[in-house]
């Protein structure tokens, strides 16, 4: 599972272009992908630069930031699934009189009514980020919360985990180091995240597992191996296919 510390930390200019750049390389804040400088990558019988690269990387892979950002979940957007659509289609350069013949809501003008209220969550939006931003600069007391990974799913206070909190539940839980046997699969939710987000890393993340795979690595840390691969899939972790055939590290 991708760390999601460069998408919680990266700036709006940064997340709107979609990575980060430093003295070697460029890094996809999408899916942490890098692509080193000073190598000339061949595509599609073109040359491209390590810039050029990434760019490519993230339309090929993302669509756009755009598309990889309205598509997150509910809880990390702050958006129904109604703005969401509204968005997608305001994107896509639709007129207001096409989206309400698409959406078959109201009229042109309920329409323009959605663009206002979208500005005015613009507004609030702003001015939210300049007080946090001056809030940081004050308070030396707010803990570090554990980033939440981008896919998960069932967002709440679960997720309210703090990073001493974190390496206070890793250990417990894994008294011989995060490759061994855990001393049990805990009850409260809280710390299955922690321990779900611990086993997840050591996992790689383009390649696909059948059951039987995922089975062995899972036995390795508790005998309940059904238990933690439902639990995986639950919290966004992993994906499946429906005959359950197949499993993968959810991006």
């Amino acid at each position: 599972m991708k760390s999601t510390e460069l998408f919680e930390h990266a700036s709006i200019q940064e997340l709107k272009k979609g990575y980060l750049e430093d003295e070697h390389c460029y890094t996809c804040i999408l899916c942490n992908k890098n692509i080193e400088k000073g190598i000339i990558y061949p595509y599609n019988n073109q040359l491209f630069e390590a810039k050029k690269m990434m760019q490519t990387h993230i339309n090929d892979e993302h669509k756009s930031v755009f598309d990889y950002l309205i598509g997150l979940n509910k809880k990390m957007t702050g958006l129904t699934e109604h703005q969401s659509n509204l968005l997608r289609l305001f994107y896509a350069g639709k007129t207001d009189s096409e989206i309400q013949k698409e959406l078959e809501i109201g009229s042109a003008s309920t329409i323009r009514q959605h663009r206002f209220a979208l500005k005015e969550k613009e507004r609030q939006a702003k001015t939210f980020l300049a007080m946090m931003e001056l809030l940081k600069e004050k308070d030396t007391l707010t803990p570090e919360f554990v980033p939440i990974h981008s896919t998960a799913t069932m967002v709440d206070d679960r997720y309210n985990i703090t990073n001493d909190e974190q390496q206070e539940l890793i250990a417990k839980y894994f008294p011989n180091g995060t490759n061994a046997h855990i001393l049990r699969f805990p009850k409260k939710e809280k710390h299955k995240i922690v321990i779900l987000r611990e086993i997840v890393k050591h996992f790689p993340e383009d390649k696909t597992f059948t059951e039987k795979e995922l089975n062995a690595i899972l036995k390795t840390y508790d005998e309940d191996y059904v238990l933690i691969r439902r639990c995986l899939i639950e919290y966004g972790f992993m994906d499946r296919k429906e005959d359950g055939s197949a499993y993968w590290i959810k991006k």
